[in-house]
């Protein structure tokens, strides 16, 4: 099964899809922005790194942990950063 390739996405294009899918910006340290959302199976917490190009290993964990906390299929979500 081939996955398909990760985009190139900055931190604020990440943040961006985040906020579309109703995550809250709780808090920011440097450069690590945590958000939040309530969902079905409990409360999510995820920081991401806003860097100008976020690492394909950090954005594949991201794009894992969205998807397994909100239902959305992976391929939906990258579609949506493509946009």
């Amino acid at each position: 099964m081939d996955l398909p390739k990760l985009p190139v996405v900055s931190g604020k294009d990440l943040s961006k899809l985040l906020v579309g899918l109703g995550y809250e910006k709780v808090r920011q340290r440097g450069s690590h922005v945590r958000f939040m959302k309530a969902t079905a199976i409990g409360s999510h917490n995820i920081t991401i790194p806003m860097h100008a190009e976020i690492s394909k290993g950090t954005l594949n964990d991201v794009l894992s942990s969205v998807s397994l906390w909100n239902g959305v299929p992976r391929e939906k979500l990258l579609a949506m950063l493509r946009k």
